[in-house]
Order: structure tokens, then sequence, then C-alpha cells
């Protein structure tokens, strides 16, 4: 019967990157540890169905609850999502999917019920704690590289994190690319009062700028290349678990952010077979 949470292809690549667990005691063993296909099932149910740990069906996925959520903890503290975000990118860029000549960058806004770090009061909304997600595409919406901040933080300050997060991402001969040719962006990231700040911050690392101006009417243009990163909001937000922030600990809710980022590569590696 065919795994619906965690397909055979995700876990080809995801298998060899935990850390080995040290080998069991002769005397006084303990319980034996569950299987980590099923501590990653665990994972994605709740990222997909965002439900609490409590609710975590263990006769679907495998281990409970508990077990899957510190296996997040310690694969996320292992740099596990991370590096299986490089893998995929590296095979998108092997397979020829992945165009860097053109990306995209954006920022979401989402309520952080609980708070936690990386949380703040959101202009539109400012008596509630909120995060912020920002995203970066290649031309096709692939997703490159995502960060977290509060949500009181405004996008232009977030221009060159998101950038700064890319991989060297290898996959063909010659030397690993890690930054766009040009960067499109809307009106947020074009207010400082330093007019040209930014855009100079960009060409400087070699990137052409396509920001559109502020106080300028609309039509631009530049939405016939910007939209890719709007559809992949709307992918990311289908994993109901990103749609508002539960999770307290600002890495694990980010590195489910990556896990997410992986799937929708996997996908359009599916696509291309």
């Amino acid at each position: 019967m065919p795994d619906d949470l965690v397909p055979d292809d995700l876990w080809e690549r995801i298998a060899p990157l935990p850390p080995i667990r040290p080998p069991r005691r002769h005397r006084y063993p303990g319980r034996l540890p569950a299987d980590d296909r099923a501590a990653l099932r665990g994972i994605v149910y709740v990222l997909r169905k965002n439900v609490s740990r409590r609710d975590v069906p263990a006769e679907r996925t495998g281990c409970g609850a508990v077990t899957a959520w510190r296996r997040l903890r310690d694969w996320t503290e292992a740099g596990v999502w991370p590096r299986l975000r490089e893998v995929l990118l590296a095979e998108l860029r092997k397979a020829g999917l992945l165009d860097m000549d053109d990306a995209a960058i954006d920022g979401s806004h989402i309520r952080a019920l609980k708070g936690g770090a990386h949380t703040g009061p959101p202009p539109v909304d400012r008596a509630r704690p909120g995060s912020k997600h920002h995203l970066i595409v290649d031309r096709h919406g692939t997703p490159l590289a995502v960060t977290l901040t509060g949500g009181n933080r405004h996008d232009v300050t977030q221009l060159t994190p998101p950038l700064d997060a890319i991989p060297r991402i290898r996959g063909v001969r010659g030397r690993p690319r890690h930054r766009p040719g040009r960067l499109f962006a809307d009106r947020d990231y074009d207010y400082d009062y330093d007019y040209d700040k930014y855009r100079r911050i960009l060409r400087a690392r070699g990137i052409t700028p396509e920001i559109a101006r502020r106080g300028v009417p609309h039509g631009s243009g530049l939405g016939k290349t910007r939209w890719v990163v709007e559809r992949t909001f709307a992918w990311l937000h289908q994993f109901k678990q990103l749609r508002i922030r539960y999770e307290i600990r600002a890495d694990l809710h980010l590195d489910l952010l990556q896990l997410a980022c992986s799937i929708i590569c996997l996908r359009r590696l599916r696509t291309s077979f």
C-alpha cells in the first residue's frame, strides 16, 4: 500500500540525512526507538492537517505524537531540513528545471497565537502578535529560500536576508549558483528614506533590481513576472500548519516551512518524469 504521507521518493532523499543514533545498550536497552520514517509521517501529518500533537493518530503514522515532535526537534538541531532543500535544488538544476535568471520576492503575514521569538504586532492587526514569511522563488515559482521574522518587520528591511539564505546550488559542472540575475519585487521594497539604497545593494551583488516605484501609477508590468511568488505562497498555505503559527519555537516553525518548500520542489521534479 503506498504511503501517502511519506512517499518513497521523499523518504529516499531524507533517509541519509538524519544523524546516526548511538547503538542501544545490551543491558537495560529500554524501549525500541520509533522508526525514522514513522516519525516523519507524524511530522508531515501535523504539517498538512494542523492538529495538535496529542491528536496525531498513532495507528496511521506508526509512532506517538511526542516522538514525532522530539524527532522534529533533533533533526532541526542537526540541520536536516536545509540539507534536504539543497539536495532537491541541485536535482532541479541538474534536470534543467531551475531558472535563476529571474527571481521574485515577497512577504506574507500570519498570526502567531502562542507568541514566541520572531513575533510582533503587524500593521494590519496591532493588537495580536504575528510573524512574517519572506520567500524568494525562481522564474517558475520554485522556492529558493525562506526566512521568518516578526510581523512588524517591513519588507524592505528583509530584501537581503532571503538572498543570503539561498544555498550554493550544484547539479551541473562549474561554479555553484547562489544568486539570481534579476530580482522582481513590489512597491513595499521601494520604501526607504535613501531612495535607491537597496537597489545599490543588489547591484553590488551583481543582481539587477526590478522593483516597482512608489508614487507612480500602477501598470509597471512587473506583475507578469511577480505572480509566481504569490502562487507559491498559495501552495505553502495548502499546508494548514503554516497558515497560523502555533509553534512557539521559531526554529521549528521555520524548519516546517522549509520542509513544505522541499515538498514543493519534489512535486516539480515529479512533473518532469
